[in-house]
């Protein structure tokens, strides 16, 4: 990681804080709303998201930006404007008006089933995969499954947070992974 790297996550693990017990007991979640009211952050954290849809010259190399319910819509929704592109939502099941396709997957509290527009996604569109934290890796394999199945390809997925203790990068295999803070 290079200094500017470095200080982007040092910063994200200065302003996110743990919450005990929820949304159970025995998870500690990852609140990210202070990254968020911190508008020099939330900057700094989109341009680096957005850093993982463009080549070595800056140029956009995504067609589209995919971002999973909830917190990924914060993110995924100004990394597409930034790179100049659509975003699309990824939702749980009956929360999108349109015909769908759904996949359902393991997380570390549960179980849950994620949808996406059929038509959101053409074949050979290019899509970066945006969310707030890598935990298990299940929504984000979820995810993947959405986009490839009309032919679509996943470029990389960036991620805020990963939480390194859950394994999630073996579940999403040989995607490849950004990620601005591990903890």
């Amino acid at each position: 990681m290079n200094e500017d790297g470095q200080q982007l996550s040092d910063l994200i693990g200065s302003l996110v804080r743990d919450i005990p017990d929820f949304p159970k007991p025995d998870v500690t979640f990852k609140d990210i709303t202070p990254v968020l009211d911190d508008w020099a952050a939330f900057t700094a954290v989109v341009g680096a998201l957005a850093a993982a849809g463009r080549d070595e010259d800056g140029n956009v190399v995504v067609d589209k930006v995919v971002g999973m319910e909830a917190r990924g819509f914060i993110l995924a929704a100004p990394v597409a404007l930034s790179l100049g592109v659509g975003f699309v939502p990824v939702r749980k099941p009956g929360k999108l008006p349109w015909k769908t396709s759904a996949v359902s997957y393991a997380l570390e509290y549960g179980e849950e089933t994620l949808e996406m527009h059929t038509d959101a996604l053409a074949a050979g569109e290019r899509v970066l995969v945006v969310d707030d934290v890598l935990a298990t890796g299940g929504t984000a394999r979820a995810t993947a499954q959405l986009i490839e199945e009309p032919g679509a390809v996943v470029h990389g997925l960036a991620v805020m947070m990963e939480l390194s203790f859950l394994s999630g990068r073996e579940a999403i295999g040989d995607i490849p992974l950004t990620v601005l803070h591990r903890v």
